[in-house]
């Protein structure tokens, strides 16, 4: 093997004096690490499990079904142990706590977790039947499973979503932070969301961590439901506040490019809020929120004008 040239060598010491220098943003000698690759791989059985020869095994039958599910869940069991495991044992390394107990409580958790896939299934089912009655352009339920980017980004939540829930740590993020890679819909996996949950396009949807979302609603793309602005401690860091986000009734519709802040903000019941808005206080049941039409000119062929005044009442 061939000596390194010493460009290669003071390559090395530098670097090596940059992680002496400043221990954020490395891992070395730690264990536990999660496998990001893994998580991932957990989601994909995940898919399988909720949605029967969609995803995985395409040939299933009421003859293979059964064996087919078994396997499925004894794979995705250990799966989720081990990674589940590792999260419990990261935090607590980095909190200087004993990790003697995290197998044991893996397993507890896991179990946890798949004891609520009948019941998150049963919440996906409604919310591709909401996709299929909002969107005009859905042809089927099978369509929307297999190609809708919001379908899939809330199904990624609803699994995330039970294990923030159990308070599990890291790996509901980098579930939802793939949704987000995959998708363009950011949702934080604290966000509590009920039944019948669509999200039309999906790109650009940003879904804060305290947010919590009635049944029936419907949102567009580049809406955002996030935090105002929050003060910030002695060391310069956002001071967390129990509940930043807004709170959306039953039986909304937020149009795209909607902006609504706040932990005191409360959409009511059966509201509409138009296109690109920005709105920073509650608003009654059965409110309609639209922002004044701009006017725009438009230019004839010999330079002629004339005003336009488009229509955004939805």
């Amino acid at each position: 093997m061939d000596e390194p040239s010493p460009a290669l060598r003071a390559l090395v010491d530098a670097m090596l004096l940059s992680y002496r220098a400043d221990a954020r943003a490395q891992l070395i000698n730690r264990c536990h690490l999660p496998d990001r690759e893994e998580i991932v791989e957990i989601l994909g059985l995940f898919f399988e499990l909720l949605f029967p020869g969609y995803f995985g095994k395409l040939d299933l039958t009421d003859e293979n079904l059964a064996y087919h599910v078994g396997n499925l869940v004894v794979l995705l069991r250990g799966k989720l142990e081990r990674q589940i495991e590792r999260c419990l044992c990261f935090e607590r390394v980095r909190e200087e706590r004993a990790v003697s107990s995290c197998r044991d409580e893996g397993r507890a958790l896991a179990s946890a977790v798949l004891e609520r896939v009948p019941e998150v299934r049963r919440l996906l089912v409604l919310d591709a039947q909401a996709a299929l009655d909002g969107d005009p352009a859905a042809s089927s339920i099978d369509e929307i499973i297999l190609a809708y980017p919001g379908y899939r980004a809330i199904t990624v939540h609803r699994i995330a979503h039970e294990l923030h829930r159990l308070g599990v740590p890291l790996m509901p993020r980098i579930m939802s932070e793939w949704a987000h890679t995959e998708t363009g819909a950011d949702i934080h996996p604290g966000a509590r969301i009920g039944e019948r949950f669509f999200i039309d396009h999906a790109t650009g949807v940003v879904i804060g961590a305290t947010t919590e979302i009635g049944a029936r609603v419907r949102i567009y793309q580049g809406v955002t439901l996030g935090a105002l602005s929050l003060p910030r401690d002695e060391h310069g860091r956002v001071a967390g506040a129990k509940k930043r986000h807004p709170s959306v009734e039953d039986d909304v519709t937020i149009y795209a490019g909607a902006t609504v802040l706040g932990g005191d903000t409360t959409i009511g019941r059966g509201s509409v809020v138009g296109g690109a808005t920005f709105l920073t206080r509650s608003v009654p049941a059965g409110s309609r929120v639209a922002i004044d039409p701009p006017k725009l000119r438009i230019g004839g062929p010999r330079g002629a004008e004339a005003p336009l005044d488009p229509d955004f009442d939805i």
